[in-house]
């Protein structure tokens, strides 16, 4: 998928927890709606940080240009290390290490524990790097247009914006976690669902995605796993873009209204 596609899945997958909390008889307040729909719009574009042509690339100037080309060859060293007689010749690490469950729950862990240890300006450090990453991939025509700069100054403000409504009591700095000393844990949650979502996506494509790595399967550990051939699009086509948006696109509106108990 493409990177709009991938965001807009993003935001609709945490919409739609939600609307299940919410169902269950606990909903979120909403500010961990709103913010955690924003994170995880922005993670669902972070697995592509092993293409140095994706909308991450360009989204922090020569700092995620550079960091694209580290992690593109770290994937590719680890699939060279790891790949089974089964597994494909490659030369790049696309669609690798990064596209995993295993990376999903690391990058998720991670990033809860920066915002666990590291006080305000972790939270401002995450909410600042999946805001920029979202307005990338929700406003990609608004921000292809504009500059680096005032994409980076909108990323900023909303964050400290967003950090301070989450401060106030009862807006869900301790959702889900209660603990003394467990505020903001719950960042880590649509850091990893965004991350899924991106690799679900991909694997609706012709290429598949090896979602389930390190777990073998027959020959392979790097099994790209999707649905029959048939089923399955290029990035970019008319399905991605006139089908899967919309329907991204309206699930997120149910969703985000459900979980508002509008519906």
């Amino acid at each position: 998928m493409m990177g709009p596609a991938h965001s807009l899945s993003g935001a609709a997958a945490w919409l739609g927890v939600g609307a299940a909390t919410a169902a269950a008889g606990h909903p979120m307040p909403w500010p961990v709606l709103v913010v955690g729909a924003l994170i995880c719009a922005g993670a669902a574009l972070a697995p592509d940080l092993d293409h140095k042509a994706a909308t991450i690339s360009r989204a922090f100037g020569p700092v995620s240009r550079v960091l694209c080309e580290i992690v593109d060859k770290l994937s590719f060293a680890v699939y060279q290390a790891t790949k089974k007689p089964g597994d494909k010749r490659r030369t790049g690490g696309h669609r690798t290490l990064t596209h995993t469950w295993l990376w999903a729950v690391l990058i998720g862990a991670g990033a809860a524990a920066i915002a666990v240890t590291g006080g305000r300006w972790g939270v401002l450090a995450i909410l600042f790097v999946h805001l920029v990453l979202a307005v990338e991939g929700l406003l990609w025509r608004a921000a292809r247009v504009s500059s680096d700069i005032l994409v980076w100054l909108l990323g900023a403000t909303s964050a400290w914006i967003l950090a301070g409504v989450l401060d106030q009591p009862g807006n869900g700095s301790d959702w889900l976690f209660t603990a003394p000393g467990q505020e903001y844990l719950w960042l880590g949650l649509p850091i990893v669902l965004g991350a899924l979502v991106h690799d679900i996506g991909d694997s609706l494509t012709v290429s598949g995605c090896p979602i389930l790595w390190p777990i073998p399967l027959g020959r392979k550990r790097w099994h790209p796993i999707g649905p029959p051939k048939a089923m399955r699009f290029k990035a970019g086509s008319w399905v991605e873009m006139k089908v899967l948006m919309p329907v991204f696109m309206l699930l997120g509106g149910v969703g985000g209204a459900a979980a508002l108990n509008v519906i």
